[in-house]
């Protein structure tokens, strides 16, 4: 039974802010599970337009970017979001393709024949440094450039929130989405990725610390429903595991005599589950490098 999950009108530019705009695709299906995928569209302050995750190149969609703009900037934002590259650099052969730092050094990136210009990092490269700032949020194995549009208030992130709507998952899946805390309107980054980041847990708090405080008008990221109305708050509690517990609510003392209770046997199962995925992901790496 096919599940749309995704979010209509499909490779269509949808307006979300003065040059902002957001395209959604139909969905993947890493490891079997159905995920919707976007990408957003900046409008730099000369004319060009940035894509930001791009997604499957399609002619029609192409004309209909070019109307608003050259496309002049191909961004890869995360170790996961560069797949649908090849195609965008085949049509916009002038454009310049930037990446997260370490991809171009990929067994998977080199085989595939994709060309990356150059690496992002903390700081914006001069053309759209008025414009836009970025902040690095890496650990092993995976790295994630943020990027904000100052003159918009927009927020953008990939993987470092996936906010899925249960009811739009096939029911099989709805108990591993809830399991990896993606589900909206709680949606985070998802456990695995939680865990990475965790070997890394101070520079990964002060990046962290970075994107709330630039208090969003809005965040839009690669998979579910992107927060539109309180993007700041939103943006806070999808972070707080990140941010330390100084961003959550505060603890009540609880007597010796009453115990926490037991995790569910599903949430022990999946974090098992993941932590072998991670120790496959980083030998996988080591391998490929």
């Amino acid at each position: 039974m096919a599940h749309e999950i995704s979010y209509p009108p499909l490779n269509t530019p949808k307006q979300v802010a003065e040059g902002v705009w957001i395209v959604d695709a139909p969905p993947v299906h890493p490891g079997g599970m159905p995920l919707p995928i976007r990408m957003t569209v900046l409008r730099l302050a000369g004319g060009e337009l940035l894509l930001h995750s791009p997604v499957p190149h399609d002619p029609l969609l192409q004309r209909a970017l070019e109307r608003l703009g050259r496309i002049g900037h191909l961004v890869a934002p995360s170790v996961g979001h560069w797949m649908f590259l090849q195609n965008w650099q085949a049509a916009c052969p002038n454009a310049i393709t930037w990446a997260v730092p370490g991809l171009r050094d990929r067994g998977q990136v080199r085989r595939s024949g994709v060309r990356i210009d150059a690496d992002l990092s903390n700081f914006p490269p001069r053309v759209w440094a008025g414009e836009i700032d970025q902040v690095l949020v890496a650990g092993p194995v995976f790295r994630e450039i943020c990027l904000f549009h100052r003159p918009s208030r927009t927020l953008l992130l990939t993987d470092l929130v996936i906010n899925l709507e249960a009811d739009l998952l096939p029911i099989p899946v709805r108990p591993l989405a809830h399991a990896l805390g993606i589900v909206a309107p709680d949606g985070r980054a998802p456990l695995y990725l939680r865990l990475l980041l965790g070997a890394n847990r101070r520079a990964v708090a002060r990046a962290a610390q970075r994107l709330v405080a630039f208090e969003p008008d809005r965040v839009i990221f690669a998979h579910g429903q992107w927060f539109r109305h309180d993007a700041a708050g939103d943006l806070r509690r999808s972070l707080r595991w990140a941010l330390g517990q100084a961003s959550g609510p505060a603890r009540t003392s609880v007597s010796p005599a009453v115990h926490s209770p037991a995790p569910r046997i599903s949430t022990v199962l999946a974090s098992v589950a993941v932590v072998g995925m991670i120790a496959a992901l980083v030998y996988a790496d080591r391998r490929r490098r």
